[in-house]
């Protein structure tokens, strides 16, 4: 799947943002080695530590389905500039694809590309580099 498609699924993907609070929403969607997409979508509550992120619901949903090997995740958000993750986000990320290409897209700028260990260069790994199956 070229890049841009899995933009356009991201984009998809967030109009189910449930954002009543903020009014930013966010889609994504995350590749998989095996060439499967899942989507995620940011859900607000109003206990904001309740909230969870588009990235990582996608994460989510593909882990609890089994899958362990991305290779890429798109994220846009309703500002239309660059939405890159969260700290959390990346911290979750990190977890699970540390070398995972994240797709991102400003109306004005585009679409680019970059690593997620430029986002998160100094990330602790306490596995060893290594996670479990």
């Amino acid at each position: 799947m070229d890049y841009s498609k899995l933009l356009e699924t991201a984009i998809e993907a967030q109009q189910f943002a449930y954002a009543p609070y903020s009014n930013f929403r966010v889609g994504a969607a995350l590749l998989t080695k095996g060439g499967k997409v899942y989507t995620g979508c940011n859900v607000e509550n109003q206990s904001f530590g309740a909230t969870v992120c588009a990235e990582r619901i996608a994460i989510f949903k593909a882990v609890s389905e089994g899958e362990r090997d991305f290779t890429a995740m798109a994220v846009t958000g309703s500002t239309g500039k660059y939405t890159p993750p969260c700290g959390i986000c990346r911290q979750v990320i990190s977890e699970f694809a540390p070398d995972i290409s994240l797709v991102l897209h400003d109306q004005q700028e585009g679409m680019k590309v970059v690593k997620a260990g430029t986002l998160f260069p100094h990330r602790t790994n306490y596995l060893n580099k290594t996670r479990p199956k």
